[in-house]
């Protein structure tokens, strides 16, 4: 008699490898998948859909050509990844509380931030990270991979404490965060104390120049939120309304006292993860690259609105002309902020200096006095 497995490993390990279809909406032709949906939508709300991923390439393009005039500081590229982010940041509201990482400055600024202070925080000024005049719901991006999962499931408790009603915190990371502790501690925390949040894990296929196939053996990176109890989903992240849709059920979900969500966006970063110095064409191929630029999401949606008669080459040249004023505009008045002195970063380093800081800070004031 054949020995009876009592679990059999290397079968389970292939009902994780079925294939799993991402939610889809407009697929990369340009053909409506789901009419249900679609339908749902205006012309009006097509064309405001159309115009805010529009708005983030400009303003990518923009900073893009910024940071190479030495008018920027750091800044990491969104080209590519519009209806990721303008799709998910649009179905929260307002009073919802946003945990932005470097790459989420878009949906930061449609959140409430003006575009001048987003290009301060890119210069490193202080008032980049001064909210208190804006009517924003955030805190300032963060830098350290990850750890904007574990602020978010802390403010999200707070929330919950509160009983602050119709309220969510909500969060992004990209692929390469998933790998890191903090992203582990903030989604269990978060379902262990079912906490009203939604977690994005923006997945543009790398984490620098290391590849996702390389970073985990998981089929799927929203998979992980099974680790933590609590629901998850894969989107096609270049489909804005499908990453609108589930956002907004992620959002209706969380708020009305479920707990949190985890949502999986397939997307692609067209250009360099930073404009430090990193160069994609040393750890990507033309071929692998080429389907993504085809499956561009601005294309597909174009090609939507235009046989529909809502949008030309002409709508798009006008409205591209006036984010560059608001863009040109927001720059001018970032170039107007008082110059930071060598005394203030001492004084913003600590709350209360400590002896030596505050001797240091003493003797810059008097230089800088003079």
């Amino acid at each position: 008699m054949s020995e009876v497995k009592f679990v059999d490993f290397v079968a389970k390990k292939n009902e994780l490898q079925e294939k799993v279809e991402p939610l889809q909406v407009v697929n990369g032709k340009g053909e409506i998948v789901n009419q249900a949906v679609f339908d749902k939508y205006s012309d009006e709300d097509l064309v405001k859909f159309m115009k805010l991923m529009v708005w983030e390439r400009t303003l990518h393009q923009r900073s893009n050509a910024l940071t190479r005039q030495g008018r920027l500081g750091f800044y990491a590229p969104t080209e590519g990844q519009e209806a990721s982010g303008m799709g998910s940041q649009l179905a929260f509201k307002s009073t919802d509380f946003m945990l932005p990482a470097y790459r989420d400055i878009p949906q930061l600024i449609q959140h409430g931030l003006p575009i001048w202070k987003a290009f301060l925080w890119s210069r490193g000024h202080v008032l980049g990270n001064d909210y208190t005049d804006e009517n924003v719901q955030a805190l300032a991006p963060q830098i350290i991979i990850g750890a904007q999962y574990i602020e978010t499931a802390g403010v999200a408790l707070g929330l919950k404490k509160n009983k602050t009603k119709d309220t969510v915190a909500f969060t992004y990371t990209g692929d390469g965060g998933t790998s890191q502790g903090d992203f582990y501690e903030g989604i269990n925390f978060a379902g262990a104390f079912q906490v009203p949040a939604v977690f994005f894990i923006q997945n543009n296929g790398y984490a620098i120049s290391v590849p996702r196939h390389v970073q985990t053996a998981a089929v799927t990176l929203a998979q992980k939120g099974m680790a933590a109890g609590i629901p998850y989903v894969q989107v096609d992240g270049m489909d804005f309304l499908a990453v609108y849709e589930t956002a907004k059920a992620a959002r209706e979900y969380a708020a009305a006292g479920n707990g949190p969500v985890l949502i999986e966006t397939l997307t692609f970063r067209f250009g360099p993860h930073t404009n430090a110095g990193d160069d994609p064409k040393r750890y990507r191929s033309p071929e692998e690259e080429q389907p993504w630029f085809d499956n561009d999401p601005l294309i597909r949606y174009r090609k939507i609105l235009t046989d529909k008669g809502l949008w030309s080459e002409e709508i798009e040249a006008s409205y591209v002309d006036e984010v560059k004023d608001e863009i040109k505009a927001a720059i001018k008045k970032a170039d107007e902020a008082p110059k930071q002195k060598i005394s203030e970063f001492l004084e913003n380093v600590f709350e209360v200096p400590t002896p030596e800081v505050a001797e240091q800070i003493k003797a810059f004031k008097a230089k800088e006095a003079k």
